[in-house]
């Protein structure tokens, strides 16, 4: 054991203890969020699929370029050949589903519970369910373990946590969907309340009038007459027969158009959109020229941050730098261009080799580029070529 090993095991934060059972109690911490119901929406509005699916897509088709080891940093797990960790990372995380699978499952957890869990049992790496994952603390040591269906333990160097930002818990991150239960939960009553108008036979409703006290029992008695004779679903209409003086009036006076709620559903699909950073125009068919600048936006702003917090989490866990490979997404060609023309300025100043500017572009190195340049106007003779200055032009006899 090396002596930082040791000082970080004895000199803890002083507050460590405090913070956990203040913010976390005692116990088990497990998923805050409520997923069934954000899969309810996930799977029952229009909007939620869609922004969800589209994130998971871009994101999950991401390439990961790993290379050279952090410097300074200590790994969870040492001794993993980086060979072995592009493949779990690009091709083949276990023997059981292809990367993309992989990868789409990680990210929908994010979505939805506001967490990754990874398990690696040395050799492959395995999706863990977020919302059936529990975290055991420790006041010490931060993390005792973790455990899956309160039966599977885990210890803390075999998981890979990836935590969404959150201000209620330092173990566990927040859906972003929280955010946007009122408008999910507002678009979901407007559409059971369509849903229900239409099975009554587009019919908003009647009211039975009686010039005379009825007893409760009597009008149960009616409603539930009314109720049994007059059935919708089944296409049936058969009148109600009423004595005793009673009218029956329908309500006519209803505009139509207002039971759209087309300028409420628009309001509240925008909403869910801005949770999910996902711009509207996006969602919308046809031609528009503002896209391209939206679709870039939404890749650096979206896209990119939640692989970038999965990246940090997998550099920790195995020590390798890890970079987003974007060189194949039309929305990102601005940023390579300008990227590459920064790098070419600090080739050219003589401030960095042609093979670090290429490895800072997720590029190979090539043989004969990891020298210096030394721009001509700073070189030390203008004659002598050997020393970085221009050749002297030949006299013509």
């Amino acid at each position: 054991m090396a002596w930082y090993d040791f000082w970080k095991q004895e000199k803890l934060n002083p507050a460590q203890e405090e913070i956990v059972v203040s913010l976390e109690g005692s116990g088990p911490i497990g998923s805050r969020e409520i997923v069934h119901n954000y899969k309810a929406y996930y799977e029952y509005l229009e909007v939620v699929n869609r922004a969800v699916n589209m994130i998971v897509d871009d994101a999950a088709e991401i390439p990961l370029r790993v290379g050279e080891p952090v410097q300074g940093l200590n790994s969870v797990v040492k001794g993993v050949r980086r060979s072995r960790v592009d493949l779990l990372l690009n091709k083949e995380p276990n023997p059981f589903q292809d990367i993309s699978t992989f990868k789409r499952n990680l990210i929908i957890d994010y979505i939805l519970d506001g967490n990754i869990f990874i398990y690696f049992d040395g050799v492959s790496l395995y999706h863990l369910p977020a919302n059936y994952m529990d975290i055991e603390p420790d006041k010490k040591t931060y993390v005792q373990g973790y455990t899956f269906q309160t039966s599977i333990d885990y210890n803390p160097n075999e998981i890979i946590h990836v935590k969404e930002n959150s201000f209620h818990s330092i173990y566990r991150g927040t859906s972003r969907l929280r955010a946007a239960q009122r408008s999910m939960s507002q678009l979901t009553r407007m559409r059971e309340f369509q849903d229900n108008f239409f099975k009554n036979g587009a019919v908003p409703g009647l009211v039975i009038k009686s010039p005379s006290i009825i007893s409760e029992k009597n009008k149960e008695r009616m409603i539930q007459s009314w109720v049994t004779r007059y059935r919708p679903d089944g296409g049936g209409r058969r009148p109600l027969v009423l004595d005793g003086g009673m009218e029956l009036d329908s309500i006519s006076n209803v505009n139509f158009r207002e039971l759209d709620f087309e300028s409420s559903i628009d309001s509240a699909n925008k909403e869910v959109l801005k949770v999910l950073g996902v711009p509207p125009i996006m969602l919308d068919s046809g031609n528009n020229a503002n896209i391209r600048p939206n679709h870039r936006m939404y890749y650096l702003e979206t896209v990119l941050p939640i692989v970038e917090k999965m990246i940090k989490a997998l550099e920790r866990y195995f020590g390798y730098t890890i970079t987003p490979d974007i060189s194949s997404i039309p929305a990102l060609q601005p940023e390579l261009r300008d990227s590459a023309a920064y790098y070419a300025t600090l080739v050219n100043a003589g401030i960095i080799t042609p093979n670090e500017a290429r490895e800072a572009l997720n590029y190979d190195e090539v043989f004969g580029a990891s020298e210096i340049r030394i721009p001509a106007n700073i070189a030390g003779s203008a004659s002598n070529p050997a020393e970085g200055g221009r050749p002297q032009e030949q006299e013509e006899n």
